[in-house]
């Protein structure tokens, strides 16, 4: 009980030692610190942003790891390792009452940028007014002098200017927006462009994104970067070269084989029909969706059955997995005539569509990321080797590397991985001396 105890109060030290040499770093850097939040398009906007920015200035981008640790180590660690820079881009992301307010405390962010409100971590929010209060803590961060940039197409978002004590850019479809985003056009393959209407003129942009619905966190990134004082020339440039997030409606076009979406990191309610739509206006010699699990929404199961009726009506087959596989509601007529196919697996999804993969034929892989639905296109290209329906990580098989291994053999892999370099190493040292090779 007492090493109990003494471990607690040592990690608590330790902890409030992170923080007030984060504290200092953010005190002494004169970067402009950017924060980043929204109940989704957040993780877009972020790295667009850093990648606009870099073309401009020196950026640290910390994006995907949006909680306070997070935001701790890359004050005190990482800035420390890359020295002074520009910008600092951060998302932050809300999974409880009070996440943002912290985050925002210690980021002290001279821009607030908010995508959208909707109804995320049901279990913790209950409501959208909840959302929205939790996500205004960025905007209420900001000091007098500092910037917010708000979607003006969003009540709950543009409900943030009210009040606030700094300076207020809109963007967005609405008229009364201070950039107007006009002309939206994605139809796969033609990829996304809009017009951004300003005071000074049009500009006209050209994304690396498959559907429509990335104008947003694409219109966010630009106009913050015009409010930053970057060349509209330049911008158009970074957003043209711009590699999309793994996972996040990435397109993966296969040799003589189909062509994949994967969007396979989050899929609460509210991104599916964004998704289905992004399918429907695809142009495709034939179109399958691939549903697994939903997350984050109100209500019974029944969402998978309302799901199955809408892709039904976009694709030729319809495919569902996971543990909720058997809640399409699908007829029989559409189990035996193939427009419905229920596997548990997303090892027998591959197989599937391997036996039956049509040259052309566009493949939307859409679940939250516990299943890891990126295999199956990633079995295209790779010789995928870790099948396990759900392995408990949450970052990606790119990150992860390991899924040409096979699961059970991922720590002995990962432990002979560390003594070869360890063995690299001591070679080094020792100027790969004989000695050491006898040994």
């Amino acid at each position: 009980m007492v090493k109990v105890r003494l471990r607690e109060i040592r990690n608590d030290l330790g902890w409030r030692l992170r923080r007030y040499r984060a504290n200092r770093a953010r005190a002494q850097s004169k970067a402009v610190f950017i924060g980043i939040t929204g109940s989704s398009g957040k993780s877009t906007a972020t790295s667009l942003l850093g990648h606009i920015l870099a073309g401009h200035g020196t950026v640290h981008t910390q994006v995907l790891a949006n909680t306070l640790n997070a935001l701790v180590r890359t004050l005190y660690k990482r800035m420390k390792r890359a020295g002074e820079v520009d910008y600092v881009v951060f998302e932050a992301g809300a999974y409880e009452p009070g996440s943002i307010q912290g985050m925002a405390q210690m980021l002290k962010p001279d821009v607030a940028l908010v995508t959208m409100i909707r109804l995320e971590h049901v279990g913790k929010f209950r409501t959208l007014e909840a959302v929205a209060r939790e996500k205004r803590a960025l905007v209420d961060a900001l000091e007098p002098g500092g910037l917010a940039i708000l979607n003006a197409d969003d009540p709950h978002v543009l409900d943030m200017a009210s009040g606030a004590r700094c300076r207020v850019a809109t963007f967005g479809q609405s008229e009364a927006a201070d950039y107007r985003v006009t002309d939206i056009h994605a139809a796969y393959p033609d990829l996304l462009r809009f017009s951004l209407r300003r005071h000074g003129g049009d500009i006209h942009m050209q994304t690396p994104f498959p559907g429509e619905h990335f104008w947003l966190p694409a219109a966010a990134a630009v106009v913050t970067a015009l409010e930053l004082g970057v060349p509209p020339e330049k911008i158009a440039a970074r957003t043209a070269s711009f590699e999309p997030l793994a996972n996040r409606c990435t397109v993966l076009v296969t040799d003589r084989g189909p062509q994949f979406i994967v969007d396979a990191v989050k899929a609460p309610w509210h991104s599916l029909n964004i998704a289905f739509e992004m399918m429907a206006k695809a142009k495709a010699v034939r179109k399958r969706i691939v549903v697994g699990q939903i997350s984050d929404y109100t209500g019974s199961s029944r969402k998978y059955g309302t799901a199955y009726g809408i892709a039904r009506d976009i694709a030729d087959e319809v495919i569902f997995t996971g543990d909720n596989a058997h809640r399409s509601r699908a007829s029989q007529a559409d189990r035996d005539s193939g427009r419905f196919v229920e596997l548990r697996t997303p090892k027998e999804v591959s197989d599937q569509i391997k036996r039956t993969a049509v040259p052309g034929e566009l493949i939307l892989l859409k679940s939250s990321s516990n299943l890891h639905l990126e295999r199956i296109a990633l079995a295209w290209t790779h010789d995928v080797r870790c099948w396990i329906p759900a392995c408990g990580k949450k970052e990606s098989c790119q990150a992860c590397g390991l899924y040409e291994v096979p699961f059970e053999e991922h720590r002995s892999f990962l432990a002979n991985r560390r003594l070869q370099r360890r063995r690299r190493r001591f070679e080094w040292l020792l100027g790969g001396s004989s000695l050491m090779r006898r040994s």
